[in-house]
Order: structure tokens, then C-alpha cells, then sequence
């Protein structure tokens, strides 16, 4: 086991490197730059800009060098100096606004995934053991709506239904009163009070599609060779179902995990703009529009750093549940 997460580790590194390569010049494919844009802006604003002020613009962005020297600049002062650049239209370090916004994002991705998992793999194993049953057409028909609803969607109508019937504002994080306020044990309450719905349609989702695929997994198990021997023998149901086919059904979810990660973060940008939650989602999204590559890199980077990450957790926790999987052992 150690050798093989050691091997993987070193693997990372060119696939990272190759990653970082995409991100910085995906974001500069289409036509244009973040100074044409910023001087597009200035100018439906009735301002006039010259010609030398938009070439001095050009090279305050550094935007007049090559692509290539500019990507070489960038990874660089990730690597010896954990500089993620500059935003241009933050006007403030990447590294500012990562800090600002990945801890919250990190904390509703993980809780909205650990709250799918929760909630979806009982379901799902109670609707293949308990097939055809009423609560089974019940789980079946509220993961078909969860699947097909619009998760921004739910989220105005949630927003409204609180709004208009109990006067709580949804919206953001924390109340007006406590933005700027320092930490206290009011503010971490007021936190908990507007966390849990982000937290319930991030997961919600997710928890849809895991019935659907945690249930069609089982009940393929059940109907092995195996399982009917062990029944037949008299091993109790309880212990019959949860030993080896449980184990078996959540396989496919622990393979998941590597774009499960991502998917939680940039999958969720509409929730979090109809929320104004201050999560990462939205700041790729205007970066993305403005070509603020710095920034727009660095985070589509830490996005394909969390597949790959979570592609590696996916394998380890493979290993550990399923007793059939041997890394370097082919063969044997």
C-alpha cells in the first residue's frame, strides 16, 4: 500500500503540471483580452480611452509578453514562492481571494457530500431489500424529482417560502450585522442558521442520483451466486446483506469521489449566486467572463487538483472496503 501511494503521488506531478498547462490557456482561447474588455467596460460608461493608455495597460497586466512567458511566470511564482498571481479585476492577489473563499467552499462541498451519503446510501439499500415495496416507489419517485429539479431553481423558491412566511433571509452567509463582525460564538450561530440550506440543495443533488445508483448496484449483488449460497445456508439476512453486498453496491460511489470533489464546487454556481454565497463558484464565473487569467487559472488548477485528489482518496478507500482489489500483485 505504501509503495502504491507513493507511485501515485510522483504521478501527480507531470499530470498537474500538464493540468496547469490547460487552465492558464483555456481561459485565453477566446478572442480578446481582460484590458479589451476593461476598456469595453470604460467606454460604455461614456470614457474615452486612447490608444497609449491601453497600451499601458497592456503591459501593467503584462499582457505584451508571450503566452508562454506569462504561464512561465505564473507556475513559477506557485511553485518557489506560492504566489498564484495577480487579479486583474479584483485589482488584489490571487492568493487573497482564494483565502477569502476556499475555506467556506471546502467546508460546504465536504458537509453537503458527507450529508448525501448519509442520507442516500439507507435509502438506497432499503428500497433493493425492500424492491417494489410502497417506500421503495417513494425513494424511487423523490430521486427522479430530485435528479430533474433545478437546484437554483429550488433555491429562489426556498429563498421566497422563508423570506415571505418567517421574515429569515436566506441570503449569504451571515445576517448584515455580523459580515464585517469579528468571530464570536453569535456570529458562528448566525453562520449555522443560513449554512443548512446551501447544505440541504448542494447535497440534494447529489443524494438523487447516489439512491438511484446505490440501489441498481445492490440489487444486482443480491441476486449473485454468492449471496444465494450464504442464504441458503442460514446466515442471517442482516449480517447476509451488510458483509460483502453493501460493500460491493458502494464501490462505484468511493470511484466517484475524483469529479464528486469538483462537481460539488463548481457544479453549484447558480445555488451560490442566487444565495450570495461568498464560495468560489461565482468568482470563476466572473473571472471567466472578464479573462482574468490569473485568477480564472488558478482556480480551474485547484479544481483539477481536487480530481486528482480525489481520484487517489478513491482508489485508497477502494482498497480498504473491497478485500478483492491488490495493487502489484498481477497475476497472483
Amino acid at each position: 500500500m505504501l509503495l502504491y501511494l507513493i507511485r501515485r503521488i510522483l504521478m501527480l506531478v507531470p499530470i498537474l503540471i500538464l493540468m496547469s498547462m490547460v487552465a492558464f490557456f483555456l481561459i485565453q482561447l477566446p478572442p480578446g483580452d481582460f484590458v479589451t474588455f476593461r476598456i469595453e467596460q470604460l467606454r460604455m460608461s461614456g470614457i474615452e480611452v486612447s490608444d497609449n493608455e491601453a497600451q499601458r495597460l497592456m503591459v501593467q497586466f503584462g499582457l505584451d509578453k508571450p503566452p508562454m512567458a506569462r504561464y512561465v511566470w505564473w507556475v513559477s511564482g506557485i511553485v518557489l514562492r506560492g504566489n498564484w498571481g495577480w487579479s486583474l479585476q479584483w485589482n488584489k492577489s490571487v492568493n487573497e481571494i482564494l483565502q477569502e473563499r476556499i475555506p467556506m467552499t471546502v467546508v460546504i462541498s465536504l458537509l453537503a457530500l458527507l450529508f448525501s451519503w448519509v442520507v442516500a446510501i439507507p435509502i438506497g439499500i432499503y428500497s433493493a431489500t425492500h424492491q417494489y415495496s410502497p417506500m421503495d416507489y417513494v425513494a424511487t419517485f423523490l430521486g427522479f424529482i430530485g435528479v430533474a429539479t433545478p437546484g437554483f431553481l429550488l433555491a429562489l423558491i426556498a429563498a421566497w417560502l422563508l423570506f415571505s412566511q418567517l421574515g429569515f433571509s436566506a441570503l449569504g452567509l451571515h445576517s448584515p450585522e455580523y459580515i464585517n463582525a469579528p468571530w464570536s460564538t453569535a456570529k458562528f450561530v448566525d453562520l449555522l442558521k443560513h449554512l443548512w440550506l446551501p447544505l440541504f440543495l448542494v447535497g440534494m443533488g447529489n443524494t438523487a442520483s447516489t439512491i438511484r445508483v446505490v440501489r441498481n448496484n445492490l440489487l444486482d449483488e443480491l441476486n449473485k451466486q454468492y449471496v444465494i449460497t450464504a442464504r441458503s445456508k442460514g446466515l442471517s439476512e442482516w449480517k447476509l446483506v451488510w458483509k460483502y453486498p453493501v460493500r460491493m453496491a458502494i464501490n462505484p460511489l468511493l470511484s466517484t469521489v475524483s469529479w464528486v470533489l469538483p462537481g460539488l464546487v463548481s457544479g453549484t454556481v447558480l445555488i451560490d449566486i442566487v444565495l450570495s454565497l461568498q464560495t468560489i463558484g461565482p468568482v470563476l464565473l466572473r473571472a471567466t467572463l472578464a479573462q482574468d487569467m490569473y485568477l480564472a487559472g488558478s482556480v480551474v488548477l485547484l479544481l483539477s487538483a481536487l480530481t486528482v485528489i480525489g481520484a487517489l482518496i478513491g482508489d485508497v478507500l477502494l482498497v480498504l472496503v473491497d478485500p478483492r482489489i491488490r495493487f502489484g500483485r498481477l497475476g497472483k
